[in-house]
């Protein structure tokens, strides 16, 4: 019997298929050795044909800093289900038991490299990365002019600098500031247009964008109230919620919407909770219990 070449064996060792029943060991409880690439792909899928290789040939040459999970979701459809992913390719990086970073669609070569070389920690300098860092804290601590002011820091240094663009976009929508938000994100490379961070800020944009739209949340809440069944008065209230930041009570309106009526508005609810988690971020608690949540119902 003939032994693996050396060589063939290290590319096995950062390239796999996986299952639904080996997701958690190939994947979460790999991740926390080193990030997990998982690619989302199905024999059908023509970009898929395009993209699996150009991820096999940098995760190798990554020589062994990332590891390559690849999943048919032909056959293996629930982990894809249960993440929201409505289209493949789909690649999400699993850092330290979580979803940490992803994209969609056929990425040449030089963005894979850029993609796995932001991943790990290659690319940012110290200093920038604490500065990101220091300004993501200052966002999530609701300092977004604070977080503005960093992230203005680093674009001064760069203005091609795209997790600094799609957090300042982001923060530009923490206060109200929409007509900003909306030119930062057109000073995105085209290129660049499917990173999750500029994703991320997108989504919040648009959701903002709706917010604007509805009532206020007492009239909501009154509508609710008075009929429970009133789909549209609580996907309305959800949107009013999350655009105060109450996403956990976001969350349960529209659960409760898909609980009630999974075909409502043509599945208007899921589609909904999936714009949230794309701009909530997939390592965002809500996020992670809104996914929970979704699959128990979905896949019960």
């Amino acid at each position: 019997m003939l032994q693996q070449a050396p060589a063939a064996a290290a590319d096995a060792a950062v390239v796999k298929e996986t299952t639904t029943q080996t997701f958690v060991k190939d994947v979460i409880d790999e991740s926390r050795r080193q990030p997990v690439l998982v690619d989302f792909w199905a024999p059908w899928c023509g970009p898929c044909k395009q993209l699996t290789p150009v991820l096999e040939k940098a995760v190798k040459a990554a020589k062994g800093k990332v590891k390559l999970v690849k999943m048919n979701i032909d056959e293996h459809p629930a982990i894809a289900g249960q993440m929201g992913i409505q289209s493949i390719p789909a690649v999400i990086a699993f850092v330290n038991g979580q979803p940490a970073d992803g994209f969609m669609g056929a990425l040449p070569e030089s963005q894979v490299v850029s993609f796995l070389e932001r991943l790990t920690k290659d690319r940012i300098g110290g200093e920038t990365k604490d500065l990101l860092d220091a300004a993501e804290a200052a966002l999530a601590d609701g300092d977004a002019a604070g977080a503005a002011e960093i992230y203005g820091q680093l674009l001064a240094e760069d203005a091609t600098n795209v997790p600094a663009l799609a957090g300042l976009a982001r923060a530009y929508v923490e206060t109200g500031a929409l007509d900003q938000a909306k030119q930062t994100l057109a000073m995105v490379p085209e290129a660049k247009q499917n990173d999750a961070a500029v994703a991320a800020a997108r989504a919040a944009f648009e959701l903002a964008e709706q917010a604007k739209k509805i009532g206020p949340i007492s009239e909501l809440e009154q509508k609710v109230a008075a009929n429970p069944l009133d789909h549209q008065a609580r996907f309305d209230l959800a949107l009013a919620l999350n655009s105060k930041g109450r996403r956990q009570d976001a969350l349960e309106q529209l659960i409760a919407i898909v609980k009630r009526d999974r075909k409502w508005n043509d599945d208007g609810a899921r589609k909904q909770l999936v714009q949230f988690f794309d701009a909530w971020g997939p390592t965002d608690e809500a996020t992670i219990e809104g996914r929970r949540k979704l699959s128990s119902i979905l896949f019960a």
